[in-house]
């Protein structure tokens, strides 16, 4: 699915055991655990949120979906109360067991949640999520290097468009895959094998090219953009504006695309462990993100956009257009990356690996 880097950010974990062991705090208040990418949350909406209901929020970060993942099956759905996960991992937390339904009942702002997020594909009728923030995912390029850049992942993979020039590709294999399979004229959410093997094929040409630099993520990526030292990679919108917005000057000559074959839509949402801690307090929490200035203090914040639409007359302008907020035609060109499981998501991971290792 930033921010230095919110979606794949160095791990920061303040360990639950140590927060309990202070042992300090009056046995009525409260303490709500929420584990979520790193510079991802306006440590003012946390404080607000302590003061109102009388709390303590333990904050405690992941690095990515599958570090999540791991922490949740060790134990972790009883230590948390509210978690953030994207949306191709939610199918596998379900049947997992490893969440819990929402009481809807006690989540009165969501009405505030805009249409095309009330009834997922990955949680159909929104029994489990709730949507925090969403994005997309893009290239970004240096203007000066490529004037006349097509939007096309030909930027990418073609090295009649990219013959010298340095450039990276992402960690996340689906992503990739799915970057791949668009440029080789299948969709973005192509999930059968046969298309999912000339895609690792072409990954594997191009990561044999004297050019590549390597896989990397989010704001490393950007930041070897600012520098010079590569000249194309891919990046989330929001971590693009946020970094935009603390250098200008580096970002005279850098752009964000979505790439005309389609690319990736993602959605972060809150969801609560099978057995957390405190639910009633966690349900508290996901009502008061979905309020108006609550959701768009977040946005404003993080730079990446809302799906509540009550908060939208409180956004920056920055975050009312594209990249923040794609026009209808990029929307149409965007696709979920599809949830994996049993035997397609082996065969994913043997790809991937491949790919990776070769």
């Amino acid at each position: 699915m930033g921010m230095a880097n919110m979606r794949n950010a160095v791990l920061l974990t303040l360990g639950l055991g140590s927060a309990l062991a202070a042992g300090t705090t009056p046995a009525a208040e409260q303490k709500l655990y929420l584990f979520n990418w790193t510079q991802y949350m306006d440590p003012e909406i946390i404080s607000e949120f302590e003061q109102r209901h009388d709390v303590d929020v333990v904050q405690s970060y992941f690095g990515s979906l599958a570090e999540m993942y791991a922490k949740l099956q060790a134990g972790g759905d009883s230590q948390y109360d509210v978690i953030v996960p994207s949306n191709y991992f939610i199918p596998r937390l379900i049947d997992s067991g490893l969440v819990q339904k929402l009481d809807r009942s006690q989540i009165p702002n969501l009405d505030h949640v805009m249409s095309r997020f009330q009834n997922p594909a990955y949680d159909p009728q929104a029994q489990y999520s709730v949507p925090y923030q969403w994005g997309t995912t893009g290239i970004v390029y240096n203007t000066e290097t490529f004037p006349d850049a097509p939007q096309s992942w030909s930027l990418l993979f073609d090295p009649d468009v990219n013959a010298s020039q340095p450039f990276s590709m992402m960690t996340d294999g689906q992503v990739m895959l799915g970057a791949a399979c668009a440029w080789q004229g299948n969709d973005y959410n192509c999930a059968n094998r046969e298309a999912w093997v000339e895609a690792a094929k072409l990954l594997l040409d191009t990561k044999g090219r004297r050019n590549f630099t390597g896989f990397v993520d989010g704001t490393p990526v950007l930041q070897q953009l600012e520098r010079g030292v590569s000249q194309v990679g891919l990046t989330y919108n929001g971590d693009y504006l946020l970094n935009r917005s603390e250098n200008p000057e580096a970002y005279e000559h850098l752009d964000f695309m979505l790439p005309k074959e389609g690319s990736e839509l993602w959605v972060d949402a809150m969801m609560i462990p099978a057995r957390a801690p405190h639910p009633e307090l966690a349900h508290e929490f996901i009502n008061f993100i979905l309020e108006a200035q609550i959701g768009a203090r977040l946005s404003n914040y993080n730079r990446y956009s809302t799906p509540n639409k009550a908060a939208v007359p409180y956004l920056d302008e920055e975050l009312q257009g594209p990249p923040a907020q794609p026009s209808k035609e990029q929307m149409a060109r965007l696709q979920f990356t599809p949830s994996l499981d049993g035997q397609q998501l082996q065969t994913f991971q043997q790809l991937w690996n491949e790919v990776k290792s070769r």
